[in-house]
């Protein structure tokens, strides 16, 4: 097709990028094909292997892509200025719960999608995957240490808040695929968020 030639210089990796967030959080990426990616971003296979060495390549920048742009969305957001740090947890958390709106691939991790299936295959993918994960930890880590720091919990340390973020994270995304609900995905955050409130001792929220 004469308009998969015509891409404006430039745009082809970023338009296969943007088709591979949204083809693989619906498909996966197994089931993704380089053919699949080329038809959706409007490209041929030779704007792909100019801009990517093989879908592995495509994979592992497909991942770090992800890990940018949540960083920075996460890192804007309002409530990273609320004056106490358990208000930023809980205001993290509603945040996570406004994105269970929206359809469930919108609302998956490519990340976690992404490494489910090439964590063994591909460690170049699973490396990819794992920065972003630790990204999303370092995200709420400062702020549980805030926490922490103001009101200490024995036995408990903010990393191992932060990690368990990400199991409620990606356990409850897992659950709300394997269910086609995304009910489980919430009980998860509500159960985070009783937890973190009778830990620190705050009143369960009202309204």
């Amino acid at each position: 097709m004469t308009t998969a030639t015509r891409v404006p210089r430039g745009e082809a990796r970023a338009r296969l990028i943007a088709a591979a967030r949204d083809l693989v959080r619906r498909k996966g990426f197994a089931a993704t094909s380089v053919d699949d990616l080329c038809a959706a971003a409007g490209v041929t296979k030779g704007a792909f292997f100019h801009h990517f060495a093989s879908k592995e390549a495509l994979g592992v920048a497909l991942v770090d892509d992800w890990t940018e742009m949540t960083g920075a969305m996460f890192a804007a957001h309002p409530y990273n200025a609320k004056e106490d740090p358990l208000d930023r947890v809980f205001a993290y958390l509603d945040l996570r719960r406004e994105f269970l709106g929206r359809p469930l691939p919108e609302f998956s991790c490519v990340a976690g999608t992404t490494v489910q299936e090439s964590y063994e295959t591909s460690p170049a993918i699973r490396a990819a995957a794992e920065r972003s994960i630790r990204s999303g930890f370092d995200h709420v880590l400062p702020h549980l240490a805030e926490a922490l720091a103001a009101h200490p919990v024995p036995g408990v340390t903010a990393e191992s808040l932060a990690q368990q973020f990400q199991v409620a994270t990606q356990g409850g995304i897992i659950l709300a695929k394997a269910l086609n609900d995304p009910a489980p995905a919430r009980a998860a955050f509500d159960h985070l968020e009783r937890y973190l409130r009778l830990l620190f001792d705050r009143p369960a929220a009202t309204g």
